[in-house]
């Protein structure tokens, strides 16, 4: 499923390009080594965003594992990872949702200043911030990673998403040139038919099926029917 995480970011770069260029251009300052680390670590600070979330939906979807309902709950999130993909939208959309709004400007707010600090604590903060903007294709990834229904796996799941959005921003970064739209386009297509594939991946995953790597046997936790025999001392 990894790969598929790696791929989603880096189709989903196309359409970062655009929303995200210019945060990405922002980061400058220094020569040489400073030049690149500066860049590298703006970069990390979103992927390091990605994976912490992953981590908090990978919990939820670990505590639907425990519940006992581990088949169920691959379906129903591949059956979401279907809509989002189907109804994909620019983030601009996500932006006017009732209470989002006031949570971007104050993110945009602070990108700001991180950025006018500048240095590599400010850079990797913008990067972190960045991270937190709203964005089709992260929640789109972020159902992926809660229906893996494993804290750590939605943190690597997430860490290969953002890994993936990197080679496109670090060209614009060090190019300073924005791909032409029409490119960007042609690329952007592609991102409801992955997402159809990602969502199918684990509704077959959750059928259970005995196919090893594609659709294995999840095993229920039933702690319920565990006997625990405890010796009393008098």
């Amino acid at each position: 499923m990894l790969w598929t995480a790696f791929l989603l970011g880096f189709l989903g770069s196309f359409h970062c390009v655009g929303m995200c260029g210019p945060i990405a251009l922002a980061v400058a300052g220094g020569k040489g080594k400073s030049y690149a680390s500066n860049k590298i670590l703006y970069n990390l600070g979103r992927s390091v965003t990605y994976a912490t979330l992953g981590l908090i939906v990978g919990s939820l979807g670990f505590s639907m594992s425990l519940a006992g309902i581990q088949q169920s709950f691959s379906i129903l999130m591949g059956l979401m990872i279907l809509i989002l993909a189907i109804s994909y939208k620019s983030n601009s959309t996500y932006s006017n949702i009732p209470g989002l709004s006031k949570l971007v400007i104050s993110l945009k707010s602070h990108l700001g200043k991180f950025l006018k600090a500048g240095g590599k604590a400010g850079y990797f903060a913008t990067g972190l911030a960045n991270g937190l903007l709203p964005c089709g294709m992260v929640y789109m990834a972020l159902v992926a990673a809660m229906a893996l229904q494993d804290p750590l796996l939605g943190a690597t799941y997430m860490f290969f998403f953002g890994i993936g959005t990197i080679p496109l921003l670090a060209a614009l970064m060090w190019s300073g040139n924005l791909i032409p739209v029409s490119y960007r386009q042609s690329f952007q297509r592609t991102i409801p038919y992955l997402g159809v594939l990602i969502g199918v991946l684990f509704i077959f995953r959750g059928l259970g099926l005995g196919l090893h790597g594609f659709s294995p046997d999840l095993q229920v936790f039933n702690y319920g029917a565990e006997q625990i025999e405890i010796t009393m001392c008098r």
